[in-house]
């Protein structure tokens, strides 16, 4: 291997706002699942593999986002659309089917949790203004619209190019991809707050099979595109191949 692969897949970037808000989510679910097993023992809510669930998707985004992934994204494509999937396909999903929120909630400090708990209550409340306009801004529709359009006005060329060449649109690039898949897979997974008529198996099924046109297409317009879409890459180093692997 040479040293130039070798430095790449040995570079770990530990930022710290990542580990701080992956630590804070992470301590606090795992204090809510375990005190809520202790109240309820091994009910469906509090099962094992909903913390598994949870702990996988933390090392989702930990490899996305401070792995050697998020190096390499900026060398290769498909690294890059690695990054992508973990984020939206991986840890997105795995946070739902945690379903984070009465975990989290009964993570918190008792005085604090009483009072988040009362806030949530008066805001989700059937009759409340907020929770019927959170209802209408979140329907399955529109959550999977959101998820559309955040993917492929990300993949335009001028703003792929431009999320490469700035720190902070990337970051913005990953938080929007990010937080409309949660709002997509809210709907796929039934997770709480449950402010939505739960979807029945065949029609969750069908409104996950709703999402691969959109992604297929895509994936065939820039595969088989004519012309150098991001033009990003023309400008950076050649990753060399690891030895053994040279055509």
């Amino acid at each position: 291997m040479s040293p130039e692969l070798n430095a790449l897949l040995t570079s770990w970037d530990w930022r710290p706002e990542i580990i701080i808000t992956l630590a804070i989510f992470g301590t606090l679910y795992t204090m809510g699942w375990v005190r809520l097993r202790r109240r309820s023992g091994r009910n469906k809510l509090a099962n094992g593999w909903r913390l598994f669930a949870y702990w996988l998707a933390m090392l989702a985004i930990v490899l996305a986002l401070l792995s050697p992934i998020d190096v390499l994204s900026g060398l290769l494509f498909y690294m890059h659309m690695i990054q992508h999937l973990l984020l939206t396909m991986i840890a997105a999903p795995l946070i739902m089917l945690a379903n984070p929120m009465p975990f989290i909630l009964w993570g918190l400090p008792t005085r604090p949790r009483q009072q988040v708990g009362r806030a949530l209550t008066y805001a989700l409340h059937r009759e409340s203004r907020f929770r019927t306009g959170l209802r209408r801004a979140t329907t399955p529709g529109i959550c999977l619209t959101l998820m559309f359009v955040t993917l492929w006005v990300w993949h335009d060329p001028n703003l792929y190019n431009l999320a490469l060449r700035s720190a902070v649109v990337h970051d913005l690039e990953h938080y929007t991809f990010f937080f409309t898949a949660l709002l997509y897979w809210w709907h796929a997974t039934g997770a709480a707050p449950r402010i939505h008529p739960l979807m029945s198996r065949p029609k969750r099924i069908g409104y996950m099979f709703v999402a691969i046109p959109s992604t297929f297409f895509l994936g065939v317009g820039i595969a088989f595109s004519q012309t150098i879409l991001y033009t990003y890459y023309e400008t950076v180093p050649r990753v060399p191949a690891p030895v053994g692997l040279t055509l």
